[in-house]
């Protein structure tokens, strides 16, 4: 285990500790996630894909055409945009989490995407740490 993934776990366990007594992944942990992170993102946060979102690997792992691939980006987005955080929806998907509300910054596009297929674009901010660590429960914490 490296030490970034031992410190980001350190992290999820304070968030939780004291506050619930299991950190697993369940509506109220969600709910208390969602609030921590609405408390303590500063909107706007310009964001990136972690990974290839789930309608790009068809094109980029496996036999889709390249021409279309790119035809596609223009209406869909690709974990290569950068994008801008405006806010978590109210909502989540038990499969996918939190749902994050962004605009695409080349177009202004709008979409919702899984808050856990995203990280902040600067690396050195707490925005960065915060999203790492919600991809990282969220995966991790079944």
């Amino acid at each position: 285990m490296s030490r970034k993934f031992k410190e980001n776990i350190k992290r999820i366990d304070l968030l939780f500790k004291g506050v619930h007594t299991d950190s697993s992944r369940s509506r109220e942990t969600l709910t208390y996630y969602k609030d921590y992170l609405e408390g303590n993102l500063k909107f706007p946060v310009d964001v990136t894909g972690i990974e290839d979102f789930d309608w790009e690997e068809f094109y980029l792992l496996g036999p889709g055409d390249k021409r279309e691939y790119e035809y596609l980006k223009k209406t869909k987005p690709s974990y290569k945009d950068i994008f801008s955080l405006k806010k978590i929806g109210s909502s989540y998907d038990d499969l996918l989490g939190l749902l994050a509300h962004v605009n695409r910054i080349s177009d202004n596009k709008k979409f919702q995407i899984p808050l856990m297929d995203l990280k902040a674009v600067d690396k050195k901010t707490r925005e960065y740490d915060l999203l790492d660590d919600y991809s990282i429960w969220f995966i991790n914490y079944q």
